[in-house]
């Protein structure tokens, strides 16, 4: 989405934020937390003031904090509640019902360090899903923060980034990876690696029902054993110009002899 450059400037942007702000205010009241947002948008996401931010948004004879427009559109609203605050599910449903109302598919609702940013799913009733969630006060997540933040930065928009954003959540939703595990190409990779490590064959039924279990089962991750990749020796014909005859080369490849198939 963003080139390496901006996502250096966007961690930049974030890094004194959260110094010149956050590392100095543990109290709040919502006005000024909204100064803080207000930078936020503007400084951090790189929006226009007046023009792109817009402030105290009438919706059904109430006001949404902020809404965010771009090219014309109405990109997301931004629900304000206090520093001083821990983000609770009653303000959730404030900024949801706001972006139900006006039709508005995204929602970010903030306290100046917390950043919750939400799809609004216009199905009957209207449900919405978290889409990430970041402490702006804990520099261990900014990393992270940017590779999900890009996307709602005002280039990250410009280039279809909600559409692209969207589709990598449900891309990666626990319901779709769980079903991939049961792919015919998943399942015969796993026959295939069982059965060359335990020397036993192992039936389809055997296989989902181990599945069902890693699916439902709490799985300590420290107890999980990563068997490292294979390197497999690729031999090669090179000319040799002093004999004009061939030689063979052999060179060490990081693919696994056992590749999991593509998935469709």
């Amino acid at each position: 989405m963003l080139t390496s450059a901006k996502k250096a400037k966007l961690l930049n942007h974030l890094k004194i934020y959260s110094k010149k702000y956050l590392n100095k205010m543990t109290e709040l009241d919502e006005s000024g937390t909204r100064l803080l947002v207000n930078h936020f948008l503007t400084e951090v996401l790189g929006f226009i003031p007046i023009e792109e931010v817009k402030t105290e948004y009438m919706i059904r004879g109430t006001y949404a904090d902020y809404v965010i427009q771009c090219k014309g559109e109405r990109q997301f609203l931004v629900e304000v509640k206090s520093l001083s605050f821990n983000l609770s599910e009653k303000h959730l449903r404030q900024a949801i019902n706001y972006g139900a109302n006006e039709g508005i598919e995204w929602a970010m609702l903030t306290n100046g360090r917390s950043i919750q940013f939400y799809k609004i799913l216009f199905n009957k009733p209207i449900e919405s899903r978290k889409v990430f969630e970041f402490d702006l006060s804990d520099a261990s997540q900014f990393k992270s923060c940017v590779e999900l933040m890009q996307y709602i930065t005002k280039d990250g928009i410009v280039n279809k980034g909600l559409n692209a954003l969207w589709a990598k959540t449900s891309a990666l939703d626990p319901v779709n990876v769980a079903g991939l595990l049961f792919h015919p190409s998943v399942t015969n990779f796993l026959k295939r690696t069982l059965k060359n490590k335990y020397k036993s064959k192992f039936a389809d039924e055997e296989i989902y029902a181990s599945l069902k279990r890693v699916i439902y089962d709490c799985i300590p991750l420290e107890s999980l054993k990563f068997d490292k990749a294979k390197k497999k020796k690729v031999s090669i014909k090179k000319i040799d110009s002093t004999t004009h005859g061939t030689k063979n080369i052999v060179i060490a490849s990081n693919e696994s002899e056992e590749p999991l198939a593509q998935l469709n």
